[in-house]
């Protein structure tokens, strides 16, 4: 912050995803005022009580900055009025996709917010995931139709586009460099100050669209390598190869490879979206298709069927009937997120060919699909199943003993050693 900002310390969160509430909250313990709203009252009311549904941010800092007054949080929509008055707005809105083209209708609802309470010589910065222009184009709209203030001239305007690697307990949100920018060297300046108070460094981009494409360019990068890897590891088992023998081997070379690991697909929302909306522009403004990027993302959409074809393998050929029981379904291990899993996939192509079908999975708290047995009932159950399926490896997950008393496994993740009874993807 200016030396200004920082006498007064007033922010604005709109949105209290993953991102927003891991914003306000590092943002009240270092000694800001934070208000944060949504427009969803499940999240108002579980903040409220001292909660937090991120797996990094602990319920006892949402409890502290609650009880020291560094953080309040209230229900936001359109017929809310004006807010509190506030120095600095941070929107952390979700951009999802809508039948497969980018879905901005969130930025936009969070931009009209802050239009609506915007005061001359306020800052205001987009974390939001989106394509090139976002900012410049699609906030700096929305708030000149709400305010009729235009960035550079009544307010300062930037695009940090969040980072976070959610359950990643050594790269932070505050370890994790954060790329700032601003539409003007003030607003850069600003934005830099804001950040740099929050984690351990900054760095600074020329513009907001180099930050936005900084952004989606990071999660191709991630897409495409990961679709080379599972490519890698459909080919290598067809040839009676171990991939994952294969890919420790290349990790000695010490120039020219970055290791990525196959898997059962992709989830979350950042590495199954965000290249898309990058697509989607390509395609829109230049008339042309991002070709690698669509071809990894048509591979990773298709390892949920490959692990079903698998699994069908594994069984004589046919999964009606048989017993499976698949272990994890959030995304990524440790973490509760459900979000575009490619569990949920494998599970519908398992029941699709007839595979009765239970789940463990010690963070899904929210599963419904199918049976949701504790990794007890899951060990307890080992015996009466056809075949177990370790999509996402949670580390509660007892795998010595999955190992021994499963009659079949196939082990997406490389957990187990190889054995007669354990197949790797």
């Amino acid at each position: 912050m200016t030396t200004a900002d920082a006498g007064r310390d007033r922010l604005l969160v709109v949105g209290l995803g993953h991102v927003g509430l891991t914003l306000a909250v590092r943002a009240a313990e270092v000694g800001v005022q934070v208000l944060g709203v949504d427009s969803d009252m499940t999240k108002i009311e579980l903040v409220m009580a001292g909660c937090s549904d991120v797996e990094d941010v602990s319920d006892e800092q949402v409890e502290a900055c609650l009880r020291n007054g560094s953080l309040a949080v209230r229900l936001v929509d359109r017929s809310s009025g004006v807010l509190p008055r506030f120095d600095v707005a941070v929107m952390a809105a979700p951009s999802p996709l809508n039948d497969g083209a980018p879905d901005l209708s969130h930025i936009v609802a969070a931009a009209r917010v802050v239009g609506a309470s915007l005061e001359r010589g306020g800052l205001v910065i987009l974390e939001s995931t989106s394509f090139p222009g976002t900012t410049e184009r699609v906030v700096a709209g929305v708030i000149e139709e709400e305010s009729g203030f235009r960035p550079g001239t009544d307010y300062d305007l930037g695009c940090s586009p969040e980072r976070l690697d959610p359950g990643n307990r050594v790269h932070t949100f505050e370890t994790t460099p954060k790329i700032v920018s601003g539409t003007d060297a003030r607003a850069l300046a600003r934005v830099t100050a804001f950040y740099d108070r929050l984690v351990d460094r900054t760095v600074a981009v020329s513009s907001p669209s180099v930050a936005e494409f900084t952004k989606v360019f990071e999660n191709v990068f991630s897409q495409v390598n990961i679709a080379l890897v599972n490519e890698m590891a459909m080919v290598a088992h067809e040839l009676g190869v171990d991939i994952w023998e294969v890919v420790a081997a290349a990790e000695t070379k010490p120039h020219g490879f970055l290791k990525h690991l196959p898997g059962p697909g992709v989830g979350g929302d950042c590495i199954p979206v965000d290249p898309v909306y990058l697509s989607w522009l390509v395609r829109a403004e230049l008339g042309t298709p991002l070709r690698l990027s669509e071809l990894a993302q048509e591979i990773n959409d298709g390892m949920p069927s490959y692990v079903a074809g698998r699994a069908a393998d594994l069984l004589g050929g046919t999964l009606a009937g048989s017993r499976v029981l698949v272990l994890g379904v959030t995304y990524k291990a440790g973490t509760a997120d459900l979000r575009k899993s490619p569990a949920i996939v494998v599970v519908e192509r398992l029941r699709a060919a007839g595979a009765v079908v239970s789940v463990s999975d010690p963070h899904a708290h929210g599963w419904t699909m199918t049976p949701l047995l504790t990794p007890e009932q899951a060990y307890e159950a080992l015996g009466d199943v056809d075949l177990v399926i370790l999509v996402t490896d949670h580390p509660e997950f007892d795998y010595g003993r999955i190992a021994t008393e499963a009659p079949s496994v196939l082990d997406c993740r490389h957990a187990m050693v190889p054995s007669e009874t354990v197949a790797s993807l």
